[in-house]
């Protein structure tokens, strides 16, 4: 692995457990035993260190935010895509630990963030409209938009809640959330359907 992924990989881990604020360059060089000036030569201090980190976790999340228009989707699958994209969101907790403070001391990221909500919901607003061109969705499409705001909203804060409440995020709670976000809007054998899955799912994590 090259130095610059190390550092990163390194950067990530401490600001995951210790929250961004609380680590500093220094302490992420001491960590990966190199000289803080070899940090320096890869990246100049700590804000493109995260912007670094972020751009990461843009590449990852990419390929979910983009599912091909004629791709056929079970519905399994949307609760899989849904899993894979909470999971990417764990790995990268910390940008969501203080996101509206760590976005306004950094406005790149800022930027970076509102292009990745409006990619996050558009695929989300696609989902859902294929449910309903599949007959599968009763509510109209006013309701619809206010689902995928709730949907985005649980995506981003979930596991954060879960963290203040002593709790250790997981991703399968916070799939279980959005499974029993989108359950009423089906129709009632799918919705049945819908909540008998959600439960089982969170059962057989435990």
């Amino acid at each position: 692995m090259k130095t610059r992924d190390r550092i990163l990989e390194c950067a990530l881990q401490l600001f995951n457990q210790k929250g961004e604020p609380n680590v500093s360059t220094m302490e992420v060089a001491n960590e990966m035993g190199i000289s803080p000036g070899n940090l320096y030569y890869h990246f100049h201090g700590k804000e493109p260190l995260v912007i670094g980190l972020f751009e990461r976790f843009q590449s990852e999340l990419a390929p979910l935010l983009d599912p091909p228009a004629d791709a056929q989707l079970q519905a399994q699958d949307y609760w899989l895509f849904l899993h894979l994209i909470v999971e990417r969101m764990a790995q990268y907790r910390f940008l969501f630990q203080d996101l509206s403070n760590l976005a306004g001391r950094l406005p790149k990221l800022a930027k970076g963030i509102r292009n990745l909500l409006t990619a996050l919901k558009r695929t989300l607003a696609s989902l859902l409209a294929r449910l309903q061109a599949a007959g599968q969705v009763v509510s109209d499409t006013q309701a619809l938009g206010q689902l995928v705001e709730q949907i985005t909203m649980t995506l981003l804060f979930s596991l954060d809640y879960q963290r203040i409440l002593d709790r250790e995020g997981e991703v399968r709670v916070v799939v279980y959330q959005i499974m029993m976000l989108v359950a009423p809007h089906l129709l009632t054998s799918a919705r049945l359907a819908t909540e008998r899955l959600a439960l089982r799912y969170l059962e057989d994590q435990d």
